[in-house]
């Protein structure tokens, strides 16, 4: 390395660490090196700064997150190299690394998608992902060990989302995707109309949802029961509806797409959990309807389900994303911070208790720096501006990654991802 580049790289890094400081990313003039020491020399003579300590710092440069998808009992994360780790529950091979029953409570490499993975889905028993030419790749329950092609979608896929639930010891799993066409296609168990085919065969590669072959924004895929964001801002479900997970003011069972009570317009996400629904409005306001048995729609009340929408109390307006779980719902603020309500058995919230909440609480020390949000069965992850991934809950098969399988009622770094304040520091010791 040249002494100009050595130079402007401990400049860069001295800046980066002092407090307070801003730095430039644009492309520096030439520097001197005699210069370059003097600029050094001066930092160190005009502030109190202690150099950091080292000993500290990994000497492998550390992984950065770009996208987190926490499912029942385990986690997956896409690296900015496009490349895809998971950790946690394995007895379906959910995790991808060749293995079964080897849960992991430390990340580990998802065999073959070291690289080109646009996108993460992950539900009970299964994982898929969106490679960055369109192509679907699914593994897990039904699937096998290691990543295979889904049949039929090895491109033209935008997005995917993948649902599912244990009911009396019996797997029901199902994906959807969404086409470059804007259409939504599905698969999988269908014994509840999950697949919106207009019947309820289980169907081993993906059909047409009917009505949508077009005009839709994104997906979310529930336990039983999957929905669609249209491109006029309406939102559609269709599936199971015992406990209102629909939104159609109705308990009926559906196997095509009907439109949630009050939401045709005006809608920009849409996020499904094991028997409730969420979406959230152009203006950033949360709705949600279905379960409410542990105050997981967020309304002050619990117990009573509902099968229209109702608001998240105490969110406003500042909304930026909500994240629907098994029994528990999260939402990131406009401001970076996550609040968490419903269901706390195992911390999930991440209030520090495990007391339910029927209106959103902060959680622990994330009151801002984070860009994500993902509820999982019984845990939650986010995913930090710095490029980190952090979750709490329920551990008991790893899921939260922090090499332990100790529940967590806040907080804690996943291994292996970068942890620190900085985004840019690791990309400078990658040189």
């Amino acid at each position: 390395m040249s002494v100009q580049r050595s130079t402007l790289l401990v400049l860069l890094i001295v800046a980066l660490l002092a407090p307070g400081a801003s730095v430039s990313l644009a492309r520096p003039a030439a520097v001197e090196p005699g210069a370059a020491t003097a600029a050094v020399a001066a930092v160190a003579d005009s502030t109190d700064y202690s150099p950091p300590n080292w000993a500290g710092v990994p000497s492998v440069p550390p992984v950065l997150a770009a996208q987190v998808a926490a499912g029942d009992d385990h986690t997956c994360a896409v690296t900015e190299d496009g490349g895809v780790k998971c950790w946690g529950w394995n007895w379906g091979g959910q995790l991808g690394d060749g293995t079964q029953y080897n849960d992991r409570t430390t990340p580990v490499d998802v065999v073959g998608l070291s690289s080109g993975v646009q996108s993460v889905t992950a539900s009970w028993g299964h994982t898929c992902a969106v490679t960055e030419d369109g192509g679907v790749k699914c593994w897990g329950s039904g699937y096998g060990v290691t990543p295979v092609d889904v049949v039929g979608l090895g491109s033209g896929v935008q997005a995917i989302a993948a649902g599912g639930v244990i009911v009396h010891v019996r797997l029901w799993a199902h994906t959807c995707a969404l086409t470059e066409g804007d259409g939504v296609k599905c698969w999988g168990s269908n014994e509840l109309g999950q697949l919106g085919d207009g019947t309820t065969s289980d169907r081993a590669a993906p059909v047409d949802v009917i009505g949508l072959t077009g005009g839709v924004r994104a997906i979310a895929a529930g336990g039983t029961h999957t929905c669609a964001l249209t491109e006029s801002g309406g939102v559609k479900c269709w599936g199971y509806n015992g406990n209102g997970q629909l939104g159609d003011g109705t308990w009926t069972q559906r196997t095509a797409p009907v439109d949630v009570w009050g939401l045709t317009s005006g809608m920009r996400a849409i996020y499904a959990g094991i028997d409730h629904t969420c979406a959230l409005t152009e203006g950033g306001v949360a709705k949600c309807w279905g379960s409410n048995r542990h105050g997981q729609l967020g309304d002050g009340g619990m117990g009573s389900a509902r099968n229209t929408p109702v608001d998240v109390v105490g969110l406003g307006s500042g909304v930026r994303a909500v994240g629907a779980g098994g029994g528990h719902t999260c939402a990131l603020t406009e401001g970076g911070g996550a609040k968490c309500w419903g269901w706390n058995n195992y911390g999930q919230l991440g209030d520090a208790t495990t007391t339910d909440r029927t209106a959103p609480v902060d959680v622990f020390a994330l009151r801002s720096g984070m860009r994500a949000i993902a509820a999982g069965g019984s845990h939650t992850c986010g995913l930090t501006e710095g490029g980190g991934v952090k979750c709490w809950g329920q551990n008991e098969s790893g899921q939260l990654g922090d090499g332990t399988r100790t529940n967590r009622t806040t907080p804690v770094d996943v291994l292996g991802f970068w942890s620190g304040p900085y985004r840019y520091l690791p990309l400078i010791m990658r040189g």
